[in-house]
């Protein structure tokens, strides 16, 4: 059986649904697996979301491990954040050690996670954006679309390794932003960014910009089938990582990453997994 751990900080409604979700598609064998533990990095009466996320965890019989890295070595983390960052992440590894995973998913863990942890564990994350594609927020990545006028964008889930973001790609999917209903949108932003200019318009409008506000609804309602996929993916044994590098189910390695794409789009056109 495949064996999951999971990192969290759990600090919104999202960070809930997407581990009962995956949760869900294990209880039904859709993902043929398990989530051996969940890490939080926070610990209960820290804030009253993280306390939902360990209601929810209790509810689903889930193993949790907290330790609350806003109060570990407070003084240490202003003083010196990576060796702050060592230190804390030392004291994960020495929580979870004893329970071995497959994978580790980093799912709203709000932490940059030290290097020496990278290397001990295989760690997945999500990107905004295609690989080779802009780095950033996922802010900052739908404007850097709209200023260059991309045709298309996308998501991943890449490993995790010492460089924010930059880990490379395990799984993606992509979408077209400039046809059918994105067109009108397209041509409303370059009447705008003619006659204002993209600061501008960033200040006065914002995430409430029509184009801006389509493609972030676009992209978020295919995160969540690109997490489960992803874990799919690898619990079938479709793609696994051996010595960090990302090997199909012979052990040939993929020198691209797998494209989920048709099984996102076949998910959100009929509803079924």
């Amino acid at each position: 059986m495949f064996k999951l751990g999971w990192f969290t900080t759990g600090r919104d409604k999202a960070a809930r649904d997407l581990l009962s979700v995956v949760q869900q598609k294990i209880d039904e064998g859709f993902i043929p697996g398990k989530i051996v533990y969940v890490f939080l990095s926070r610990e209960p009466g820290e804030s009253q979301e993280s306390d939902a996320f360990l209601r929810l965890c209790e509810d689903l019989g889930l193993k949790v491990y907290c330790l609350s890295a806003k109060h570990f070595k407070p003084s240490l983390r202003q003083q010196n954040r990576k060796a702050w960052r060592i230190s804390y992440h030392q004291k994960v590894y020495e929580l979870i050690k004893k329970d071995p995973v497959d994978l580790v998913v980093l799912a709203g863990y709000m932490w940059v996670v030290s290097a020496e942890l990278c290397q001990k564990l295989p760690m997945i994350n999500l990107h905004p954006a295609l690989p080779g594609g802009p780095q950033g927020t996922w802010q900052e990545v739908i404007w850097k679309l709209l200023a260059e006028r991309a045709e298309e964008t996308g998501a991943m889930m890449h490993l995790v390794t010492p460089e924010l973001d930059r880990g490379p790609a395990v799984t993606f999917y992509r979408f077209n932003i400039k046809g059918e209903k994105f067109a009108p949108l397209w041509e409303a932003f370059e009447k705008k960014l003619a006659e204002k200019g993209l600061a501008k318009i960033i200040k006065e409008e914002g995430e409430q910009e029509p184009l801006f506000a389509l493609i972030r609804e676009e992209g978020v309602k295919r995160e969540l089938p690109l997490i489960v996929y992803t874990i799919k993916a690898f619990a079938d044994s479709e793609i696994r990582l051996v010595n960090h590098q990302l090997v199909d189910r012979e052990g040939k390695r993929l020198l691209e990453p797998f494209d989920l794409t048709s099984r996102i789009e076949k998910y959100l056109a009929t509803g079924e997994w």
